[in-house]
């Protein structure tokens, strides 16, 4: 039986899916996933002469072309376009995609070994090297991820009870021991290394850190904070504040979506309902207050709104998320909401005003990076299109299935 919160929110999360139904008819995931690799081969020409050690990063308003970044222990971002050239493999089974695919993962795998910059090594070597063990059993990319395992584990303070996110803030904001919702999906490459032959500890650190997050990084009405700040010396909690939200009380989109992911993913690995009933609350708040087409504006409470950006990153990552959910879900009603809402998101994504097309070679327009920042603001950005391609291969899966 739902519950009774829950069946308050449905008649706002049913208006999510208004339309959802006559959209649906001209919306198909292989489709959808044919524009993807169309996309990704335009991109693989535009970088000849290849460069390894350069990953697209964002494309501008005013830009046809990919902006790229340096592999760097700095450089959160790097490890999506190889995870995007690993779903394409897996999707098209292309001999020159799973050649580049590799190529591009084998530039991150330095990053394994190297003292942890900050908690960014899942998103760096999960989403790389992570499918890259998962499409071809090699155990040269599972050694890489049982070695960042350990790596970022060392970000852990056992008093406070979660991994440091941002070492550099604790001199720059004054956060003496800081923790992101963004963390939150790293844990999993933690979870990852515990059950395929490191330490249990890996495991109890993953837990620890969600339990904790759970705990602080949450409102009554369960909308996130950005990060929550603790004592460095006997881990009392400190306050919660935002970095890249309208204000310390606001709802950032992406926030919110790196908190439906990550308790989904923690559920998936733990097994513990806690997680299943918490993520749902989570879930719950989000979609109640989307606009009709299913993607967020940046922060649900600037004050400009309408005229606020969008966020296509946070819709890409939450329809990932709950199309993963849905399978969990014991309630079908609710299972069938969650599974409509993320279909709902990917046909507004694979509509014309958020399509890149032939207007760049990614796959998604309008996304915000760091709106506080003023930092890519209505760019393409690339990790909009690693869960925009993975939501399709679950979605995908979920349909043969």
């Amino acid at each position: 039986m739902p519950s009774v919160k829950y069946l308050l929110l449905l008649p706002l999360i049913t208006l999510v899916l208004v339309g959802c139904k006559s959209a649906d008819a001209g919306f198909k995931t292989d489709k959808a996933l044919q524009y993807c690799a169309a996309q990704v081969n335009r991109t693989l020409t535009s970088l000849k002469p290849m460069d390894y050690s350069m990953m697209p990063r964002n494309i501008a308003p005013d830009s046809s072309v990919w902006s790229c970044r340096k592999v760097d222990k700095s450089e959160w971002c790097s490890g999506f376009w190889p995870g995007i050239l690993w779903y394409d493999f897996e999707n098209t089974n292309d001999s020159i995609i799973l050649k580049e695919a590799k190529n591009y993962t084998s530039s991150l795998t330095f990053l394994s070994k190297t003292p942890a910059y900050d908690h960014d090594l899942g998103f760096l070597l999960m989403n790389s090297a992570g499918n890259a063990y998962r499409l071809t059993a090699d155990t040269t990319y599972k050694k890489v991820l049982l070695d960042a395992a350990e790596t970022l584990a060392t970000l852990y303070n056992p008093k406070v009870g979660t991994l440091l996110s941002w070492p550099r803030e604790v001199s720059n904001n004054g956060w003496p021991h800081n923790t992101i919702m963004d963390n939150m999906i790293n844990l999993e490459l933690l979870f990852w290394a515990a059950a395929n032959g490191d330490d249990h500890r890996l495991y109890d650190i993953a837990v620890s850190h969600a339990n904790k997050t759970m705990q602080y990084q949450f409102r009554k009405d369960y909308s996130s904070y950005h990060v929550a700040v603790y004592d460095t010396l006997d881990g009392h909690f400190i306050k919660c504040v935002t970095h890249q939200g309208y204000s310390d009380e606001s709802m950032w989109a992406r926030g919110q979506a790196w908190a439906i992911y990550g308790f989904t993913m923690v559920y998936r690995e733990t097994k513990d309902t806690r997680y299943l009933d918490f993520v749902q609350k989570v879930a719950d708040i989000y979609l109640s207050r989307l606009p009709a087409d299913g993607v967020p504006y940046w922060d649900f409470n600037d004050p400009t709104i309408p005229a606020a950006p969008k966020d296509a990153s946070a819709s890409a990552i939450t329809a990932s998320a709950l199309i993963e959910l849905s399978g969990y879900v014991k309630d079908k009603s609710v299972a069938d909401n969650y599974r409509k809402a993320a279909k709902k998101m990917l046909i507004s994504l694979s509509s014309e005003p958020y399509r890149s097309g032939s207007i760049n070679t990614a796959f998604l327009l309008h996304s915000t990076g760091n709106k506080p920042k003023e930092n890519e603001i209505d760019y393409s950005i690339i990790y909009a299109d690693y869960y925009y391609i993975e939501a399709l291969m679950r979605l995908k899966d979920m349909e043969v299935r």
